[in-house]
């Protein structure tokens, strides 16, 4: 099992840029790249609603953290989770400064609706592999919150989803030691995403972003 030293970690949200466009990822986290929208503006919002991390919500059995920092030397990975939630359980792990054992449980916060794709479900169950490293226990399954339906959805974290995590964050390593921006792949949601601008899908024979500005800045000059 590969394991990494703290310069080398991605960031965990990085998992649900890479798993919807791989380049979109590379923009944002290789290439610095960064355009807001509303959709974006909307996303933000909500998760500085659900992180409050000198909070600790305490309801009868149930103990809630929010913005609970993790890592993993195994994965490579850092980030926090928006909302952990610890329930008292016979068969669950000691926390310091608290009495009994507690089963982790963590809630990822989404706009929108739920999606086909896995890619908030890696992102979620990412956070959990973290977090067993972190509390040496095993965590089954989280959910995610999504804004826009006020509900949550149940999400198991299976060995299919687990190796998808594993593999992807592999991918992202390598691209990101390489310095790899991926070309474009126009889909239909070119149109909807935060980097259209920037990722200029239409260019699809440039190689990166970076190279077409350097190169009309060149022309320019």
């Amino acid at each position: 099992m590969n394991e990494y030293s703290e310069e080398d970690y991605l960031m965990i949200s990085g998992l649900q840029h890479f798993s919807y466009c791989r380049r979109q990822w590379a923009l944002i986290h290789i290439e610095n790249q960064w355009k807001e929208n509303i959709r974006t503006t909307e996303g933000r919002y909500l998760h500085q609603t659900a992180h409050n991390p000198d909070k600790i919500e305490k309801r009868g059995e149930k103990m809630v953290m929010r913005g609970l920092k993790v890592s993993s030397h195994n994965l490579g990975v850092y980030g926090e989770c928006d909302v952990v939630e610890f329930d008292r359980d016979t068969n669950g792990i000691s926390l310091n400064d608290c009495e009994g054992t507690w089963k982790p449980y963590p809630v990822e916060y989404k706009k929108g609706i739920s999606k086909e794709t896995n890619a908030d479900r890696l992102q979620l169950c990412c956070q959990a592999m973290c977090l067993e490293e972190m509390l040496c226990c095993e965590i089954p399954e989280g959910a995610l919150f999504y804004g826009q339906t006020k509900r949550r959805e149940r999400v198991p974290f299976t060995e299919e989803l687990r190796k998808e995590v594993r593999e992807n964050l592999l991918e992202m390593h390598q691209y990101y030691n390489r310095g790899y921006t991926p070309r474009v792949k126009k889909n239909a949601g070119c149109k909807e995403c935060s980097m259209n601008e920037l990722c200029l899908p239409e260019l699809e024979s440039v190689s990166s972003a970076s190279s077409y500005i350097d190169r009309v800045m060149g022309e320019d000059g």
